[in-house]
């Protein structure tokens, strides 16, 4: 009994060091061309945030950012709290600036072929799960026939969703959705329940134009995820 609760500990483990975690460090070095050296190592795709401290307590988030390997990033305008009555950060990205890489990679969204396939994944990692019945009200209002990056991306934009789950035939798909990058594939046998088409959700599905309110012929899951 004691061998089959460690097996199954460490099995959950493995699962758990799968998946990309938050990287907190600083900026050493900003180049003319705007190229900026991390104090650390960072996987490449991995989308993050600068933070600048005014000093006497005040700090703000003033770019997103964009890993591009090694310790080489990329700084974007930081558009997740764009509205008019909030005025535009205009600092510069600037040496000893704090950088948190994967500052969603908490909250995940999960794409999957069918219900059980979901439940199995959901279980193995803890997440702050963003359901894909959200996800699937954005996709009915594009009338798109299957998943896309742009997709995902605007979806995630709005939501502060770090991590997308993709489940495809042999593998768990690892997507940081800002950046619209793969970070790794781990092993996973999704389950051979019957697979809905676009995507799992929870509602009521005899058929897919059933999801929709427009009559779309939804391309099949897996042939849609080997296309992402």
């Amino acid at each position: 009994m004691n061998k089959l609760l460690l097996i199954l500990l460490s099995t959950y483990v493995l699962f758990a060091d799968a998946l990309p975690k938050t990287i907190k460090t600083t900026i050493v070095n900003v180049a003319k061309n705007g190229q900026i050296q991390l104090a650390t190592s960072v996987p490449k795709g991995m989308s993050g945030i600068v933070v600048h401290n005014y000093s006497n307590g005040l700090s703000a988030i003033t770019h997103s950012l964009i890993s591009q390997g090694n310790s080489s990033a990329k700084a974007v305008a930081y558009t997740a709290t764009n509205h008019p009555n909030i005025p535009s950060v205009k600092t510069t990205v600037q040496v000893n600036d704090t950088v948190i890489l994967g500052n969603f990679y908490n909250n995940a969204l999960v794409i999957a072929p069918n219900g059980r396939t979901y439940d199995q994944i959901t279980k193995q990692f803890q997440k702050t799960w963003i359901h894909p019945d959200a996800y699937a009200i954005n996709f009915m209002g594009e009338s798109a026939s299957a998943l896309s990056l742009k997709s995902l991306k605007k979806f995630a934009l709005i939501n502060q969703v770090g991590l997308v789950l993709i489940a495809d035939k042999d593998g768990l798909l690892i997507l940081d959705p800002i950046s619209k990058t793969f970070l790794g594939k781990t092993a996973f046998r999704p389950s051979t329940e019957k697979t809905l088409n676009p995507f799992f959700t929870r509602f009521q599905q005899k058929d897919a134009a059933l999801f929709s309110f427009k009559d779309i012929n939804y391309k099949n899951y897996y042939q849609a995820i080997k296309e992402l």
